[in-house]
């Protein structure tokens, strides 16, 4: 295979000239750049990653740290990132949380891992991350696109959604049906996006005169297995209710897989709704009410963001996201129908 020296050999030109040629970069003569350009189609020369990289300072690579690498909600926010990165002749490299330390010092450790690849920009989805680990980035914090979380140093390189909103949504969604009497499965207490859609939920339950104390709630860690185990928990409590609220679909689908299992039905006893409207919301049996969070256009636009910043292009940046409910099989008025719970 050809390297830089055979094209510069074969030329008659030193290296250095035929890097400026090769990058595009510093004043060459016509002629020289003629000869350059002759050889590098006569020897077929192509640069390598690395090469292109010293030629251009640049290696082209955006970092995306994610905490874990499965599932409905992370897997669509990825391939939106990579097709966005081919499109516009970058690549992408993923670290995602693992090792034997804690959520926040996998997601440092997963960003340095980045970092030391030289990646150009990167894009972190983590809610343990502190202040003073984003200060820890130094310069490197100048080129850091956070998506669902929000710092308020670098609240410019935040996008995410009104989870607050998503919460009322759903709230006042299941109001208007006429439910009464609620369940929930929450996400966990660390998690600040989840705080937030509880708090919009429960804040309306409570101006409807409904109190928090009057809703079954549970906390789960956002997987299926999450929701399965809750919804048993509910149904074994006793307890009477019309209308679930999960804080994201796939703790939704797992309480459906369970409800079906048991025979009960959805939504002839108890309405079911989700959060996040990924495509697992669509597919699932009967297909899930959700609260629709517009992950692909706050994904877009995060990059078109980081892109500006970091490669000097002009992309359009929004930074308004409608949150809205998109409306399934899986939820119903509970006139004339029981409450699930003891049979």
């Amino acid at each position: 295979m050809a390297t830089i020296k055979d094209v510069a050999r074969l030329a008659g030109v030193g290296v250095g000239t035929a890097s400026r040629v090769v990058s595009g970069k510093g004043s060459v003569a016509l002629a020289t750049a003629e000869r350059v350009r002759k050889a590098i189609e006569e020897l077929e020369f192509r640069p390598s990653h690395a090469a292109r990289s010293l030629l251009s300072g640049s290696t082209r690579m955006v970092g995306v740290y994610i905490p874990v690498l499965k599932g409905t909600f992370y897997t669509p926010i990825l391939q939106t990132i990579d097709t966005e990165l081919r499109s516009a002749g970058l690549h992408m490299v993923v670290a995602f949380g693992c090792g034997t330390g804690d959520a926040r010092q996998q997601a440092i450790e997963g960003i340095d891992f980045l970092i030391e690849r030289g990646c150009d920009g990167l894009v972190v989805m983590s809610n343990t991350l502190r202040d003073k680990d984003i200060d820890a980035l130094g310069p490197k914090k100048e080129q850091l696109l956070v998506l669902n979380h929000r710092f308020k140093s670098i609240a410019d390189q935040c996008f995410t959604a009104d989870h607050k909103l998503g919460g009322t949504l759903a709230a006042q969604s299941l109001l208007k049906l006429g439910h009464k009497n609620f369940a929930a499965i929450a996400g966990p207490p660390t998690s600040p996006d989840n705080v937030a859609r509880m708090s919009g939920f429960m804040s309306t339950l409570s101006q409807a005169g409904i109190r928090p104390a009057q809703v079954i709630t549970l906390e789960s860690d956002f997987s299926p297995e999450g929701g399965w185990e809750c919804a048993g928990t509910l149904i074994a409590s006793g307890k009477e209710f019309t209308a679930l609220f999960c804080a994201n679909d796939e703790m939704a689908v797992g309480a459906l897989s369970h409800f079906q299992q048991i025979g009960l039905d959805v939504p002839g006893r108890v309405t079911v709704m989700g959060y996040d409207d990924t495509s697992s919301a669509t597919y699932s049996a009967p297909p899930l009410t959700s609260i629709h969070i517009p992950w692909r256009d706050i994904t877009i636009n995060g990059l078109h963001w980081l892109l500006n910043r970091v490669y000097g292009r002009q992309d359009p940046v929004v930074r308004d996201f409608p949150v809205s409910v998109t409306w399934r099989a899986s939820v119903a008025s509970p006139s004339a129908k029981k409450t699930a719970g003891p049979k």
